[in-house]
């Protein structure tokens, strides 16, 4: 029987991690000594008491449905974090708790975007953002940008970018891939680019808050400027700053009349997130502050092993990041020196001959780079690169 399938699913592109991931899985299967710093969440257990509350909740038999935009306990923690973190006033009714910020991502894009709109993105970018705009039936445009500008898309970029389709801007930060994190002067900046375009809404995806060590304290976008609060989507969640994403907690803030449009596109997938997780990020949320602080120093630690480490190596230049726990380091050189098609095949080669897992550059937009994610302990990282530096000189 010769099946049909829709051709939505003609937009997806191939991705470039899959044959990479697929042939790491098959050699561990086979007992190969496999380094993986591909992994995109914490190597952190999750608090304590993030995981009693969890119990309690169970105890307590909350385990029915919630509202589809998130019970009003972690609404209103929600509510408060933002107030609190981030010195942005909301209400619940513009709060929707999502089956992670992946998911928030999608409702946003789902309920805002139509054939013929087109959607700005700033590469590098995370592997999601152009495919989600691709199923929304809009285009993705790609803004290039170099470690030479720290990988910060510039108000000029985004000035020449706009067009009279577009619709939606995404930006991330601090940012998968790159570590880049975006200054309020930096944000500021881009506000007045997009004063001067009213209809643009813009999603600001903040999920890697908490791990930040930038000389200035993170900002959101919306509380640097406030002339594009009432058009800007909010999206965070519990999976990185608290170690869960397992739990798949994500949300969204912003005007009440997306978030409705958002809980309507929920409420015919998912519904609501899982009950027992909403309790969980409740008390993450509400609950003792140290563990951000302990876990941000760790990934600072490492990413200054990490930086010296791949610098010390012939063919690879690595920027420092500023937060998040991935570098991206260029290694156009390296790919050149071994004779080799591209960033995909040095990672097939690394693999193969180190044992080392990694994502090539161009998943995300950014060719003759690689993602080197430091969510693992100083004594694999240092194995890890010990192994890509013999490669790199053999």
């Amino acid at each position: 029987m010769s099946i049909r399938l829709a051709h939505r699913l003609l937009r997806i592109r191939p991705s470039a991690t899959v044959s990479i991931t697929a042939k790491a899985l098959k050699l561990r299967e086979q007992g190969a000594d496999i380094i993986s710093l591909s992994a995109g969440e914490p190597d952190f257990d999750t608090p304590e008491h993030v995981k009693a509350a969890a119990v309690e909740a169970i105890a307590r038999g909350e385990t029915k449905y919630t509202a589809v935009d998130g019970s009003t306990a972690l609404k209103e923690a929600i509510v408060e974090k933002f107030a609190r973190d981030n010195g942005l006033d909301y209400r619940p009714e513009q709060i929707i708790v999502s089956s992670g910020a992946k998911q928030s991502c999608y409702n946003a894009c789902q309920a805002l975007l139509d054939a013929g709109d087109e959607a700005i993105i700033p590469a590098p970018y995370w592997v999601s953002y152009p495919d989600m705009v691709r199923l929304a039936d809009a285009e993705p445009v790609i803004v290039p940008t170099s470690a030479e500008q720290g990988f910060l898309m510039s108000p000029a970029q985004l000035r020449a970018a706009i067009t009279k389709r577009t619709k939606l801007l995404i930006v991330n930060s601090p940012c998968n891939p790159t570590g880049a994190v975006y200054g309020r002067d930096d944000w500021i900046a881009i506000g007045e680019v997009l004063r001067e375009h009213p209809r643009i809404l813009i999603l600001a995806d903040e999920i890697y808050e908490h791990i930040c060590w930038h000389e200035t304290p993170f900002c959101s976008l919306a509380a640097a400027c406030p002339s594009i609060y009432d058009r800007t989507i909010t999206i965070n969640g519990v999976s990185k700053g608290y170690a869960m994403s397992g739990w798949r907690i994500g949300y969204a803030a912003g005007p009440e009349p997306i978030i409705k449009a958002m809980t309507t596109i929920q409420s015919q997938s998912t519904t609501n997130a899982c009950s027992i997780s909403q309790a969980a990020a409740c008390a993450a949320l509400r609950g003792d502050r140290g563990f951000l602080q302990e876990m941000c120093a760790e990934f600072r630690e490492r990413h200054a092993f990490v930086i010296d480490r791949l610098n010390r190596i012939e063919g690879v230049e690595c920027l420092p990041g500023r937060g998040a726990f991935y570098v991206f380091p260029k290694v156009q050189a390296l790919i050149d020196a071994k004779g080799l098609n591209d960033d995909v095949a040095l990672c097939e080669r690394l693999l193969e001959t180190a044992g080392v897992a990694l994502v090539p550059g161009s998943a995300f937009g950014a060719r003759g780079h690689l993602r080197v994610a430091y969510a693992a302990s100083l004594e694999t990282l240092g194995a890890a690169l010990d192994r890509i530096e013999k490669f790199a000189a053999s």
